[in-house]
């Protein structure tokens, strides 16, 4: 019996490439988005508008061509005539095992955010959930992320963003992350940025008031779950409370 594990292994890859390529389309959908609302909040000119600089900056680092970009900063401010009309609504459900799931939808159409949210929760294992009984649970706060290189120690980034109003600073392995309140998101992006440390992304995001530990077989179906969520149009962002301990990340880097 000859060996066809070549050929599959080829499908595989090919599979999986489609797969990247498009969810980086996805990628690139949901970061000019960001970018057409700030525009459309704050208008196109940057020195008054940090929403849209930290828009642009995430764009860039995602490789997102700079026509794209500036198309974007002219449709959401008005400049190309059309009218951007995007709504902020925010699901919440449970995932696997009782995971705490906030859905951020931008949506032009609300009806077919909600019916798509609803169904995707139901086919991969989620519930939806009544408003406010999830959201208790997470708080608003300013994120900074920021990739590990050989010049920035945690010290360096400690001692630039103190004085900022930063309130933690996580190691999370590949990167570190600066945590504020949401109010003191700009002063610290711009305390980093003056103390010449790069960063990837710097935005508002829901983080969990207390996490639930899970092992590898719910990690892996809440993973199914978020990742069918993500292949929304609609869905923009997806905040849970789950948590992995080193142990259960060394299963599922197995996979």
């Amino acid at each position: 019996m000859f060996s066809m594990s070549g050929h599959s292994k080829w499908a595989t890859t090919k599979h999986q490439k489609a797969v990247k390529d498009s969810r980086r389309a996805k990628s690139f959908a949901k970061l000019i988005k960001n970018i057409e609302v700030a525009a459309k909040l704050g208008g196109a000119d940057l020195s008054g508008n940090p929403t849209l600089v930290d828009a642009i900056q995430k764009a860039k680092k995602t490789s997102v061509p700079i026509d794209n970009i500036n198309r974007a900063v002219k449709r959401g401010s008005g400049q190309l005539g059309e009218a951007v009309d995007y709504q902020t609504i925010i699901y919440e459900g449970y995932g696997p095992a009782g995971v705490a799931l906030l859905v951020e939808c931008l949506t032009d159409n609300k009806n077919r955010a909600a019916a798509d949210v609803r169904t995707l929760m139901s086919r991969n294992g989620g519930t939806m959930a009544d408003p406010g009984s999830v959201a208790y649970n997470f708080t608003r706060k300013g994120v900074i992320s920021i990739t590990k290189t050989e010049n920035v120690s945690e010290d360096d980034i400690l001692l630039a963003v103190l004085d900022a109003g930063a309130e933690e600073v996580f190691d999370r392995g590949e990167g570190f992350e600066v945590v504020t309140d949401t109010a003191h998101l700009v002063a610290t992006r711009v305390a980093l940025q003056t103390a010449g440390i790069d960063y990837d992304s710097s935005e508002a995001e829901f983080l969990p008031n207390l996490t639930v530990g899970v092992d590898a077989d719910v990690a892996r179906r809440v993973m199914k779950l978020i990742d069918a969520l993500e292949d929304s149009d609609d869905v923009q962002n997806i905040y849970t409370n789950y948590d992995v301990s080193a142990e259960v990340q060394a299963e599922l880097d197995e996979d």
